[in-house]
């Protein structure tokens, strides 16, 4: 029996708003074809055509017959599917290393599906069911984004806690029905590494064009690992060797007239003091969320944003960066300052809540920035990147807010976007 699904609000100007759509009206079909959740949504709203049949709040029923671009959202937020659980026990898992007292929805592990196709989320496919998997190839969810840290079955295993299908069989007749996977690896040194990685990337290689990429990022380590098995971080010799890995078979790939498929996330880059690759290496930065090419594309923007910086006046700000981002920062914001006039101080923090093998600024906690801030000069405004902040909520990882940071720093928050551009234009907004 098909459900019905509540619209919770209209985006302003939209085709939904032009309809006379409103919250609290609800979706019934979509030509013809019943909508139970988000995904069937998202799926029917592809095509160009659309019949909607929806109960408006009143209780009368409407038939709206409309044409729209394929890519051209209507304008409605719908409930989000709340996630599957995740039944792993991965030897790395970040949740497992997390301390007490931070926002709720961190502990709450998640491997669903949905949430690959929906939000680009990783998922390992080890409780998907055939029901699901017919799902995924009914309705082209593509692309879905799985972690593979090893194709040899056993070390699979090992890895993740449990055992699942086995996953280049699963990838294969995905990719086979035309869904296309984008893939990623979590370095654990002497554990799936060396001939291990070499393995997995041939065996996925193999897959490709359907597996579309493979990320290869080092293991994430916080300082709360009591009764967990034991893990270290890459060293710097190891770094390079799996660079010069890497690069080798991407000119491999390459010469056969592929993609270079394989990308290193940043942090080893960063841990080899090797140089990056030029941006136009990373190709379409299809692996961007993994952190592979941040630093390249903040490189690029950030060129950008000083050929078109004009003087602003005169004033003193503050941002704030993780330990890893902060030679790149430092140089941008200097440069900065001297384009605009306004003298910008950046405080880099260490992060003492997670442990020193953490340095991303995306996890940096509102406590951190207390701590080391207080006391300190701080100028007109504190800068805050969102990328620390939970979407829409502006609450940081250890649940503070914007609001608790002005009142414990006294000064004045403002959120920015985390790149050049956000920084540029949040320094035009100020008064």
């Amino acid at each position: 029996m098909n459900r019905m699904v509540d619209i919770l609000s209209v985006d302003p100007g939209s085709i939904a708003d032009e309809l006379e759509l409103e919250a609290g009206d609800r979706i019934l079909s979509i030509n013809g074809q019943g909508i139970n959740d988000l995904l069937d949504f998202e799926v029917a709203c592809r095509l160009e055509d659309l019949s909607i049949e929806v109960l408006k709040k009143d209780g009368e029923r409407w038939q709206l017959d409309f044409e729209k671009d394929a890519e051209e959202p209507l304008g409605l937020q719908l409930p989000h599917p709340d996630p599957a659980q995740c039944g792993n026990a991965c030897i790395f898992c970040f949740v497992h290393q997390l301390p007490k007292g931070m926002r709720k929805t961190l502990y709450v592990k998640d491997e669903d599906y949905r949430f690959s196709y929906l939000y680009g989320a990783y998922v390992t496919l080890t409780n998907i069911s055939e029901e699901e998997i017919q799902r995924i190839i009914d309705q082209r969810l593509s692309p879905l984004y799985v972690s593979v840290h090893a194709t040899d079955e056993d070390l699979r295993q090992r890895l993740l806690g449990r055992s699942g299908p086995p996953i280049l069989d699963l990838l294969l007749r995905l990719t086979a029905a035309g869904i296309e996977i984008h893939t990623q690896i979590v370095v654990c040194p002497g554990i799936n590494d060396g001939k291990s990685l070499i393995r997995t990337i041939e065996d996925l290689y193999s897959l490709a064009p359907g597996v579309r990429s493979l990320a290869v990022v080092p293991v994430g380590l916080t300082r709360f690992r009591q009764h967990l098995p034991a893990l270290r971080p890459p060293t710097e010799a190891e770094a390079r060797d799996l660079l010069e890995l890497l690069h080798g078979y991407q000119h491999r790939f390459v010469e056969q007239g592929g993609s270079r498929f394989v990308f290193a996330a940043d942090e080893f880059y960063l841990k080899a003091g090797m140089e990056f690759p030029v941006l136009d290496a990373y190709e379409d930065l299809c692996q961007l969320e993994n952190g592979v090419g941040m630093i390249p594309l903040f490189r690029e923007e950030a060129e950008q944003v000083l050929d078109e910086a004009e003087p602003l006046g005169k004033m003193t700000v503050s941002t704030v960066t993780g330990q890893s981002s902060a030679p790149d920062l430092q140089a941008f914001v200097t440069a900065l300052g001297e384009k605009t006039g306004i003298r910008i101080l950046l405080h880099v923090i260490q992060n003492d809540f997670f442990g020193g093998f953490v340095s991303v600024t995306g996890l940096i906690a509102g406590k951190d920035i207390v701590n080391q801030l207080r006391g300190r000069q701080l100028g007109d405004v504190l800068m805050i990147p969102d990328v620390m902040l939970k979407e829409g909520a502006d609450l940081f990882l250890d649940d503070l807010s914007l609001s608790d940071l002005e009142r414990e720093l006294n000064v004045r928050v403002v959120k920015i976007d985390s790149s050049p551009w956000g920084l540029l234009e949040g320094l035009e907004t100020l008064p």
